[in-house]
């Protein structure tokens, strides 16, 4: 059984492999994922391998902890990978893009594939039917398109995520709501147009936070999967152990 531990600036995403069956997943608070994978490690005492994913502050000391009960693997841009990475940057490619596109390889392989992360930005990963991986997009999120909207002037107000009434705001919430959301609903499904256009057979992805959320909105064809990038690193820790 395999320990997946994902790790942002507050929070971790636990989850448990059993080969590659998902048999649990929990997010929590960053002080608390060792007093957690301590309980994890009693209730699974078949878990024998980790691997960490750090886009946060895990510090060292808990990494030691960690490695004194399991074999870990700490993601880095390293990595064996089970594709060829044309990145012109790859020492810069993020750890949670690199899980993503191993989820696709691993789930869909031998097809065109567009993976999108809506999380704080939304990323754009692309990887083709012959597993060349040939990079994608970055552009910000929906709660940081709000968030700039409410820090950036002096009266828009701070608002939460709202499925827009009508395309023709009423007022300057019924605005927002609709610059925002829309917005982000045009570029997406503008994105997946664009690359329909130019291959053959595309695959779509959609995960993150925000992917029920925008997944019902959107005009084009997906697949929606929330462990999406739970199911790539656990991919990974099973792809490096079997060398």
């Amino acid at each position: 059984m395999n320990l997946i531990i994902d790790v942002g600036n507050s929070y971790v995403k636990l989850a448990v492999f059993e080969s590659s069956a998902l048999k649990y997943k929990e997010t929590i608070a960053l002080d608390f994922a060792i007093e957690r994978i301590n309980l994890l490690k009693e209730k699974y005492p078949s878990l024998k391998k980790a691997i960490i994913s750090s886009v946060g502050k895990l510090k060292n000391e808990d990494v030691e902890t960690i490695s004194e009960s399991f074999r870990i693997m700490i993601l880095d841009s390293n990595a064996k990978l089970p594709f060829k990475n044309l990145y012109a940057t790859p020492n810069t490619l993020g750890v949670d893009r690199i899980a993503l596109v191993c989820a696709s390889v691993e789930q869909f392989s031998n097809n065109n594939v567009l993976i999108i992360d809506a999380g704080t930005c939304i990323t754009y990963d692309f990887i083709t039917a012959v597993n060349e991986y040939l990079g994608g997009a970055i552009s910000p999120g929906l709660r940081m398109r709000y968030k700039s909207l409410n820090n950036l002037t002096a009266n828009l107000p701070l608002l939460e995520s709202e499925i827009p009434k009508c395309i023709i705001g009423d007022s300057t919430n019924a605005s927002m709501h609709s610059g925002v959301v829309n917005g982000i609903l045009k570029e997406i499904d503008g994105v997946i147009e664009e690359y329909n256009r130019k291959y053959s057979d595309l695959t779509v992805i959609l995960t993150g936070g925000d992917a029920n959320f925008l997944s019902k909105q959107l005009k084009s064809s997906i697949f929606a999967n929330s462990n999406f990038l739970l199911e790539g690193l656990n991919y990974i820790l099973q792809f490096n152990s079997n060398e």
